[in-house]
Formats: structure tokens, C-alpha cells, sequence
């Protein structure tokens, strides 16, 4: 599985449905992981943190609207995207899936189309740095796609920390963030890496953006931004 990949959960227990869904994600060139149950959702979360959950409504072990108020609960992922998949038309029960959270709802049957059609726009809304758009600031380019980074048009060689580093830093502009968020939303809360690692990669970025190097700016005890005023 790579690791550079958006990861989706997909929680849903019919496994036909599960495997369509898991053919139509990857072929948008996402990693899917399918689990049948909510104690399987909940201990795939407790070692890795995807990027999206697809949740349905009715599992056998307990409802999809019971893990989400338990994923909303934990500080972990209660920003955590999660789309409800829905056979119930019912409006309340809508009604119902966001109020307990969820960020979105879809209503079985649906098109392949429209379920990806989804999953970017929330992608897009939610992570800026996981969508597949390529990023721009000043003379340096990056292109997720190909997961390449260009200085006024030449590619440099960039390794991959610094790479996760640089694209998250595009995707949010003009923000501080602490080094232990920095250590959260690049490498993941699962991982375990001291505070002071990401000052040998902002150094490590800042060397390999050359002239660029400034648009990374240190914020005096609170940590790095990525700016170009």
C-alpha cells in the first residue's frame, strides 16, 4: 500500500457493495481499506489515520451513526472527513447522520461517478493537501499527480519527508503551525517522532529549495509557516 496515497476507510458489511466501492476508489487512485464492522473500523483507527471514512448506516455489530459519534468524540479524528452511505431515503434520518457529524451522506444505489464526484470535493474541502490539483507558490510548483517538485520550471530532487513537509506547508499558506501539529497533520499522531526531527526536515526543505528557501519562515516559539509576504 503506498503510503503517499490518500487512504479511505470504508466501513460497509455487504461485501458486494464493498468491493464495488473499493474498484471504483482505487480506480481514482486512492488506497481503500474495507472492514465489515464498526470494533473492525475502530481498531484499523487506532494504528492508522485515513483521510476519509466511508461509513454505512447499518453494520451487525452496532449502527454507523453510533461509531460516528464515537470518532466525533475523540480528539484524534473529530475533523476527520466521513461520508455516510445510506440506504434509508427518510429526510430525518439525513437529518439525523449530520446532526451526530457526518460531513456528507449518499443514498444507496449510487453511480460510481457521483460517489468519486464526492469524495474529491470533500477531499478538496477537508485536506487541501490531499487533493490532486497541483499546488503553486512563488517560482515552485508542485505536482501531486506526479509527485514532483519544480523551481522556475527545473525539477530538484526532493526526499520524501521533505516532499510531505513542502506540500502540506503549500496547501495551507500563510498559517502557522506548531511543531507538534506539523508532527500530527505530515507524519500522523501514530507515528512516533520527536518535536525537534521536524527541525531537521524544515532545514533539510530549506536546503533543497535553494533560493526559495525563504518562503519557509521560522515563527519565534511557535514554530514554521510557509509565506510569501
Amino acid at each position: 500500500m503506498s503510503v503517499d496515497k490518500t487512504t479511505i476507510l470504508i466501513v460497509e458489511d455487504e461485501p458486494a457493495i464493498s468491493e464495488l466501492i473499493c474498484f471504483t476508489l482505487r480506480g481514482a487512485g486512492w488506497n481503500t481499506v474495507p472492514v465489515g464492522s464498526t470494533a473492525e473500523a475502530w481498531e484499523f483507527l487506532q494504528h492508522r489515520t485515513p483521510q476519509l471514512i466511508l461509513l454505512d448506516w447499518m453494520l451487525p455489530d452496532q449502527s454507523g451513526l453510533r461509531l460516528l459519534s464515537r470518532i466525533r468524540g475523540d480528539r484524534n479524528f473529530n475533523e476527520m472527513p466521513v461520508i455516510m452511505l445510506t440506504a434509508k431515503s427518510m429526510e430525518e434520518d439525513k437529518i439525523s447522520g449530520l446532526d451526530h457529524g457526518a460531513d456528507d451522506y449518499i443514498t444507496k444505489p449510487f453511480s460510481p461517478r457521483e460517489l468519486t464526484a464526492r469524495i474529491k470535493a470533500m477531499l478538496r474541502r477537508k485536506s487541501p493537501e490531499h487533493a490532486q490539483t497541483s499546488l503553486a507558490i512563488a517560482n515552485v510548483l508542485l505536482d501531486p499527480v506526479s509527485c514532483t517538485v519544480k523551481i522556475d520550471d527545473k525539477k530538484i530532487e526532493i526526499g520524501h519527508a521533505e516532499y510531505k513537509l513542502l506540500k502540506f506547508f503549500m496547501a495551507h499558506p500563510e498559517r502557522v503551525f506548531s511543531r507538534s501539529q506539523l508532527l500530527d497533520k505530515v507524519w500522523g499522531d501514530h507515528v512516533v517522532i520527536e518535536e525537534r526531527t521536524v527541525d531537521v526536515h524544515v532545514l533539510r526543505l530549506r536546503k533543497v529549495l535553494k533560493e526559495a528557501e525563504g518562503l519557509i519562515r521560522t515563527v519565534r516559539s511557535v514554530g514554521y509557516m510557509l509565506s510569501e509576504k
